[in-house]
């Protein structure tokens, strides 16, 4: 398994398929990546020679924030909305759906598992 900017990528995909496997790197990034170090996608990554990847891992580590910085990045910005108390931190904060998706009858990734409310019960009348 090539290891590139931390992330061990499987070996028996094609080379742009397994630079997704790092966190912040998409398909057209990895496209990009590639043409860029002038590979072809198609290779497998475990065809890939050692300068080949050393010279993947500089381009992504030049241009791109991938793995840990960008995923601390990302967990600061959802601290600072909670800290203004804005309306996407109030959904953070409440485990809400935060994009504007319906709540009523989905949403149940975010919210969890349903939560049963008993209805109410008729009064009887007294005689």
């Amino acid at each position: 398994m090539p290891r590139i900017v931390g992330v061990d990528v499987p070996n028996n995909k094609p080379s742009w398929i397994a630079l997704t496997y790092i966190h912040g790197i998409g398909a057209y990034t990895a496209k990009q990546i590639l043409a860029e170090v002038g590979i072809d996608g198609a290779v497998r990554a475990g065809k890939l020679s050692e300068d080949e990847v050393s010279r993947i891992s500089q381009i992504i580590d030049r241009d791109y924030e991938v793995e840990g910085p960008l995923r601390r990045r990302v967990s600061q910005n959802i601290v600072r909305l909670k800290d203004i108390a804005c309306y996407r931190g109030m959904r953070h904060r409440r485990g809400l759906p935060v994009r504007g998706q319906q709540t009523q009858s989905n949403a149940r990734t975010r919210k969890g598992k349903k939560k049963t409310v008993a209805g109410k019960k008729g009064v009887k009348e007294l005689r």
